[in-house]
């Protein structure tokens, strides 16, 4: 039981390094969503702006402290924002892809329940 919040956080850490580096690499084929939809101009806007190029570092240095085992907190702070957003995207504007954002969501809260930190802060507060 010790083990599940370990497993989620290298799967965590392994998802977010694999979608930043094809970012850059392109070694998986992403489908473009449909001209003129409302998921198209969202993702142009953050290519165009240069705030995707932007995510994707943070995404990679997040990844990598998370399957390095160190500063995990500060791995947790800084993809946690990006996974609340990528789940609110294919929830909200796509629309589809449930199951990804649900598996997102639930390594990302597994991952963070398994803090010895996390939890004394929990039970310190009652």
């Amino acid at each position: 039981m010790k083990y599940i919040p370990l497993i989620a956080r290298y799967l965590l850490g392994v998802l977010f390094v694999i979608f930043s580096l094809n970012f850059w690499l392109h070694f998986i084929p992403m489908p473009s969503p449909e001209e003129g939809s409302l998921a198209a101009g969202f993702i142009g806007a953050l290519y165009m702006s240069g705030f995707l190029a932007v995510v994707k570092v943070f995404e990679l240095l997040g990844g990598i402290l998370l399957l390095a085992g160190r500063y995990v907190n500060l791995a947790l702070a800084v993809v946690g924002p990006i996974a609340v957003v990528i789940v609110m995207y294919h929830v909200l504007i796509l629309e589809a892809g449930y199951g990804m954002a649900a598996l997102m969501g639930i390594l990302a809260i597994t991952a963070l329940a398994g803090r010895r930190d996390f939890i004394n802060t929990l039970l310190a507060s009652k």
